[in-house]
């Protein structure tokens, strides 16, 4: 995830703790009433409406073709701010040497395809379901969802998506072709973020990878402030072709 994070692994589901089970009408329960890893919700639908309400109330959807859909808001939370990405010396020579080009939302529909397919060390299936790539599809022709494009020799490296709203932007995947294409990605997406006065990325789950990358981790509770902070701003709709 960011979801970034190939180390990452959907909880084992169980019993132990009732959750609600969302109707399409349904409203998010109070997140106090997370499970300890996050789990807050289950149900529901895959809708604009829904997942904007979800992102803007500190919730993210994340579940496999094995569950119903299920809502996380995790007690601490991984972000990035724009300006603190820290660049790796082999990363640095192939920005200098202009080995990668970049752009947003030329090929959303690649890009989510890829980070679907792309197979990661430790992974054997994906929480990029149809019905994700259906949702998040849509969120992109409404303009709220982007992808960002690295590209070697015309062909494309690596790349990642996610959602913008205010001045927060939600990374849900990223994936690579050839080495350092997806940190290329992301490097692309802060500078341009920083530019244009983003509060963070929210990667939501941390890893030792996104942790070298200059993310850091916050409470849920400090979260929900810099979030409702980041959403008092306008959110920036439509392509980000010309960003």
């Amino acid at each position: 995830m960011l979801k970034l994070a190939s180390e990452i692994h959907l909880p084992f589901m169980h019993s132990g703790q009732r959750i609600k089970y969302l109707r399409t009408s349904d409203e998010f329960p109070p997140l106090s009433d997370c499970r300890a890893d996050g789990l807050l919700a289950a149900g529901g639908d895959l809708s604009p409406g829904r997942l904007v309400k979800a992102y803007s109330s500190g919730i993210f959807p994340w579940y496999d073709i094995t569950t119903p859909i299920l809502w996380y808001s995790p007690g601490t939370r991984c972000l990035l701010k724009p300006g603190s990405f820290r660049t790796s010396a082999s990363l640095k020579q192939k920005l200098k040497n202009r080995h990668f080009t970049f752009s947003f939302d030329k090929d959303f529909a690649r890009v989510i395809q890829l980070c679907a397919e792309v197979k990661r060390k430790q992974e054997s299936g994906t929480w990029i379901t149809p019905a994700m790539i259906a949702a998040y599809t849509g969120l992109h022709k409404i303009g709220l969802a982007h992808s960002a494009e690295v590209w070697h020799e015309n062909r494309l490296a690596g790349g990642l998506y996610g959602v913008s709203l205010g001045k927060a932007f939600f990374g849900e995947s990223m994936f690579h072709l050839l080495n350092d294409a997806s940190k290329a990605a992301l490097y692309y997406l802060c500078a341009k973020l920083a530019e244009k006065g983003f509060h963070f990325i929210d990667a939501q789950l941390p890893t030792p990878h996104l942790l070298s990358l200059g993310a850091y981790t916050v409470s849920r509770e400090e979260y929900i402030r810099l979030l409702k902070d980041a959403l008092e701003a306008d959110t920036i709709r439509g392509s980000w072709n010309q960003f």
